[in-house]
């Protein structure tokens, strides 16, 4: 028998604007929604400012001629205004998506012929590549923007770059009596189940996330898996998963309410802001929760530790080799920095071993921390099985289907196994994906006619309920997730 979650929330039928701001013009108060934590007094923008910024950016796009359900894609390393971007493209009635800045030409064309973006943004750092890309899929160099944060700096600043012939990205953000104005389409509840706002990429070319890090390297390192897909997320999904995790996130009674997260929760962006998982947390939960976020431009140990320190970081959401650097990282071994401000951890992209899991536990007083880990996909919009951060989670184990949720573990003749057999993972609920991006026949192959997302990942399920993902089958959906909790 399949187990159902035993939570059960309400997921709003609406369009993620209006779930994460209300309206237009509700009120939304100057407490911080994100800063550059590299230039927190320079770079930062409040709630009401995070709004207007996205308002400005929809009206500019539509300005230039983004039709409703055309995409927008983003070429960046990680930016303070990436939440803008996001925001912009999905109040525009766009499609939003995002992809790796480590890709090649090749790699980044496959992306752009399967999707076939309106607009392009790009970082200095990407521009040629992303010029390059183009040309081989026959977008217009017009269609392509320099991205960066000099808007930020200066209302109206940012340089065209004359020598390649591409305009700056503050060409298509309208004046702020524009952007006051705009308002976003209210979509019917039928129309949030039904409309695309994200088509996130499926690991192909190259495996999202750290693969190797080093206590002085701050590298990507991929391996190969083969053609990657665009999963569809409607608004429904996102949103689902955003109430699912938000749901779970509140059984912590320090964070129990909006008002108790906004005050005792700051957060710090290690992880690249392209990938679905950080999409997920600092695009939509982090805004829904208002906890105030601060944004590394790339990775570097050390000066994550001291972002830690200067701005008592309370959560973080890393990869395993980060955590394992961080427990052979001598600073902390001899004190020389603070990390007490700590309760959550979240690692991402692997599993986390127990050995690294408790010497990360030991960087704490005993008992400070204990280890969660969780189960998170592309296709299910990220968050699938987690734990009750009122419960002590078992070594290895991640935990239980969110609410709404349900799993069955399937063998190859797609029976369901009996208990304590390991099978494939089977997954229902309101967060799963559409579909694949103009892929029936991969969709057909995801997804049953009645719902269940097959999600490649074999799992066996103790006697007391709790999932132990033994084996990740299909490096193209989502994944691991690990939780490292404080305890009260």
């Amino acid at each position: 028998m399949p187990q159902k979650s035993r939570w059960s929330v309400s997921i709003p039928e609406v369009d993620i604007p209006t779930y994460l701001f209300g309206s237009p013009t509700a009120p939304l108060g100057d407490a911080l929604a994100f800063a550059d934590a590299e230039d927190p007094e320079k770079l930062y923008m409040t709630w009401t400012e995070l709004r207007l910024w996205s308002q400005r950016f929809a009206a500019g796009l539509k300005a230039a001629g983004l039709r409703e359900g055309d995409r927008v894609i983003i070429l960046s390393g990680n930016d303070v205004l990436f939440p803008v971007i996001n925001l912009g493209i999905i109040m525009a009635s766009g499609i939003y998506q995002s992809a790796n800045p480590h890709f090649n030409a090749r790699e980044l064309a496959y992306q752009l012929d399967l999707t076939t973006p309106r607009f392009m943004l790009a970082s200095e750092v990407t521009l040629a590549c992303a010029l390059e890309a183009a040309k081989m899929v026959g977008m217009e160099r017009e269609r392509v923007f320099v991205f960066n944060d000099a808007p930020l700096i200066k209302d109206g600043g940012g340089d065209d770059n004359s020598k390649a012939g591409v305009k700056h990205w503050k060409h298509l953000l309208a004046p702020k009596e524009v952007g006051r104005r705009f308002v976003w389409k209210k979509l019917t509840p039928d129309e949030s189940k039904s409309t695309t706002v994200y088509t996130v990429m499926t690991s192909g070319f190259v495996t999202v996330g750290f693969l190797h890090v080093s206590e002085n390297t701050n590298s990507m390192i991929g391996r190969t898996t083969g053609l990657p897909k665009a999963a569809e997320a409607s608004h429904y999904g996102i949103l689902a998963n955003c109430v699912q995790t938000d749901f779970v996130m509140s059984l912590d009674p320090n964070l129990r309410t909006k008002e108790l997260a906004a005050k005792n929760s700051r957060w710090l962006c290690t992880i690249p802001l392209y990938h679905g998982l950080a999409m997920c947390y600092f695009c939509t939960i982090s805004i829904a929760r208002r906890v105030p976020s601060y944004i590394m431009r790339q990775y570097e140990i050390n000066r994550m530790l001291e972002n830690i320190q200067r701005f008592r970081i309370t959560e973080l959401h890393l990869v395993p080799p980060i955590i394992v650097a961080m427990t052979k990282h001598p600073a902390l071994k001899n004190g020389k920095y603070d990390i007490n401000s700590v309760t959550k951890t979240f690692s991402c992209a692997a599993p986390l071993g127990p050995g690294p899991t408790l010497q990360y536990e030991s960087l704490w007083p005993k008992g400070h921390v204990n280890v969660k880990q969780g189960l998170a996909s592309t296709e299910s919009c990220c968050n699938s099985i987690g734990w009750d951060p009122t419960l002590t989670a078992l070594a290895g184990s991640v935990g239980e289907p969110m609410p709404n949720c349900e799993i069955k573990l399937m063998d190859d003749e797609e029976n369901e196994v009996t208990p304590g057999q390991s099978g494939e993972i089977w997954f229902r609920g309101p967060n799963i994906m559409k579909g694949y991006w103009q892929n029936k026949k991969a969709t057909d192959e995801t997804i049953t006619p009645d719902g269940w997302l097959k999600t490649g990942d074999v799992a066996r399920q103790d006697e007391n309920g709790w999932y132990y993902v033994v084996d990740r089958k299909k490096a193209s959906h989502g994944g691991h997730v690990s939780e490292a909790e404080h305890n009260d």
